[in-house]
Formats: structure tokens, C-alpha cells, sequence
């Protein structure tokens, strides 16, 4: 009788302690990757710990994940909507701006918030050191869960858990630190002859050289600041470089710079063929920041008219020629998408 109650004892503690291992006692922060995520990883030859990088296109409201494979090159995992941005197209400049930032960032462990107020996040580390040379200023610009921003990109509490726990298992694994690409919209010729007349357009091409570095090598572009500008892959920019300085002669690999070069000019004969046949700019008036269509669908399945203000801090949504609509509570939004900050 005495062995066979030890024996429930043992399984019932097996049990608790299978129940721990798949996380449902643990803090969020340190839960398990989800299964299917890591069934994905799996199948593509991905490796829970290898290290990751993370890009953003805030026009087209969307996060991708990406992971480093045994080849060293980085496969795109997942792609997550993102469900609120707030500000406009082009880099953040101002404290209180409301602008979420864009360009090329590291996030290290110290970077990452387990107890953040908007379910998990990790600060992007703005501004960086070319920014700060610059003198932009904002503090905490986050990328986290629930649906609210005022600088930050907020992509709902699930996709935070599995950005966040993909990205801890990375630096786990030994990953120093990962980046972020954060961009105005997807790099194409017709998004270069959309926003033609932008005044952000020299700093949106100067992103686009690491842009396509990435897409030509699917590797980590070295990033680099000189002649007040982003220099990528040149091995001899380095913390000790004055970022508003004139540049030096530049080390970089001679094949690469002319792939990136050719692509360059390919994609600027595509520009330049779309602005030929579409001469007038189209009228675009942006109200404050944006979401992904796909909330938006939801929002209107859910009988709104209208859309505008989603969350108690007054961000209200917007896309080129959008009207302002009817206010949301964060209550109603919680119903909605199941996000919320916490």
C-alpha cells in the first residue's frame, strides 16, 4: 500500500513537473516556444538557438522574423501584422514626436524587457549612435504587445510572445545581439516612384543600400556611420569612427559593392519607367500612423463604419486618404483582438 501510494506521488509529481516544463507556471517571459513555431523551425532545418534578425516595414504595417540557417543565411520564418504604429513615413527626430523610428538597430540582453507594461517588449535601442550624433532625440521606442503606440510598433500580445521567446532562445544560443531592420516600406521601385517627392528620400535610399545588401546575401550587413550617413559592410567602421566625419577610404568586398551597385541601378530604371508612366503624384494625407489591413478587416467585421482612435493614449489609425473616425476603448479592443497591455 505504502509503494503504491509513492508511486502516485512520483507520477503526480511527474505530471506537475511536466506541467512547469511546458510553461504553464512560468512567467511569460520564460515560457516554452510555441510547439508549432518550433515544428516549423524544425521541418527548415532552423535551430531553436540560432541567432535571429528581425525586419520591419512600417508602410506596409509588417514585422518578418528570420532565422539563420546551418548555411549561414537567414530564412524568413514567420511574418507577423503589425497593429499599430503611430506617426508618419520617414525617421524619428523629436522627443514627443510621435514618430516610430527607422533605420538599423542592435538589440543585446540588457535591451530586453520581461516585465514590460505592454505584455513583452524590447527597446530598439534609439537613438543609435549616428542619431544621437545627429541630435535625434526619444528614449524607450519599443516593439511590443496590445494594440497602442506613441513611437513604438506594437503587434499584439501573441505575436510579442513569440517574437520575444524566439529571440531569447537566440541569445541563449550565444547570439551577442540581433537586429533590426526598420523600414519606411518594402524597398521596390514602385514604392521609390510612390513617395518620389518625399524630403526623406535620400535617407530612405541610404537605408536601401543595406536593404539590398541583406536581400542579395540573406547576411547580417555590418553596419557602419561616416559622412553623417549608414555605411554598410565596410570592415574598417568601427565605435571609434566619428559618425558626422568624412568618411575614409572604405574596406568592403569588392563583389558585393557591385552587386549592390547593379541591383541599385536596375531598380532605378524600374523607378524611373513607373514615374514616366504615372507623372502625377498621387495625393496621400496621412492622419497618424497605421495598421495592418487585416485588424482593420477585423475592426470592420465588427460593424465599425469608421476607424480611428483604438486605444485610451488617443492614437488614432490612419493610411493615405484615410478619414478619422469613431473612437475605440481599449476594453472593446481586448475583445476584439485578444490584445491589451498588461
Amino acid at each position: 500500500m505504502k509503494l503504491r501510494s509513492a508511486a502516485f506521488l512520483l507520477s503526480a509529481m511527474a505530471v506537475l513537473s511536466g506541467c512547469a516544463l511546458f510553461g504553464y507556471d512560468l512567467k511569460r517571459s520564460e515560457r516554452p516556444v510555441p510547439p508549432k513555431l518550433v515544428a516549423e523551425m524544425n521541418s527548415r532545418g532552423l535551430g531553436l538557438a540560432a541567432p535571429i534578425l528581425i525586419r520591419v516595414f512600417k508602410q506596409e504595417s509588417e514585422l518578418e522574423l528570420w532565422k539563420m540557417g546551418r548555411d549561414g543565411r537567414y530564412a524568413l520564418l514567420k511574418t507577423y501584422p503589425i497593429c499599430r504604429w503611430s506617426g508618419k513615413l520617414g525617421p524619428k527626430k523629436v522627443e514627443g514626436d510621435r514618430q516610430t523610428p527607422e533605420g538599423f538597430y542592435s538589440i543585446a540582453p540588457s535591451q530586453m524587457n520581461p516585465d514590460s507594461r505592454y505584455y513583452l517588449s524590447f527597446n530598439l535601442g534609439f537613438p543609435n549612435r549616428l542619431e544621437a550624433a545627429l541630435g535625434y532625440q526619444g528614449s524607450y521606442l519599443m516593439i511590443h504587445g496590445a494594440c497602442s503606440s506613441r513611437g513604438c510598433y506594437a503587434v499584439t500580445d501573441d505575436a510579442a510572445f513569440e517574437i520575444y521567446s524566439v529571440a531569447r532562445e537566440a541569445i541563449r544560443g550565444g547570439q551577442p545581439a540581433f537586429q533590426v531592420e526598420a523600414l519606411p516600406f518594402r524597398m521596390t521601385p514602385a514604392n521609390f516612384a510612390l513617395h518620389r517627392d518625399d524630403p526623406n528620400m535620400p535617407f530612405w535610399r541610404n537605408l536601401k543600400e543595406g536593404s539590398d545588401a541583406f536581400e542579395l546575401t540573406r547576411r547580417e550587413p555590418r553596419v557602419g556611420y561616416c559622412g553623417a550617413r549608414y555605411v554598410f559592410n565596410a570592415a574598417n567602421l568601427d565605435a571609434t569612427v566619428d559618425p558626422l566625419a568624412a568618411c575614409p577610404p572604405l574596406e568592403t568586398d569588392a563583389a558585393l559593392a557591385a552587386a549592390i551597385a547593379e541591383k541599385a541601378a536596375k531598380d532605378d530604371a524600374a523607378t524611373a519607367a513607373i514615374v514616366a508612366a504615372n507623372p502625377v503624384v498621387p495625393a496621400m494625407s496621412y492622419v497618424d500612423g497605421g495598421m495592418h489591413p487585416a485588424f482593420r478587416a477585423i475592426l470592420q467585421d465588427k460593424g465599425a463604419s469608421r476607424l480611428s482612435k483604438m486605444t485610451s493614449d488617443k492614437t488614432p489609425v490612419s493610411q493615405p486618404d484615410a478619414a478619422l473616425a469613431d473612437p475605440y476603448t481599449p476594453e472593446l479592443l481586448k475583445k476584439i483582438i485578444g490584445g491589451g497591455a498588461s
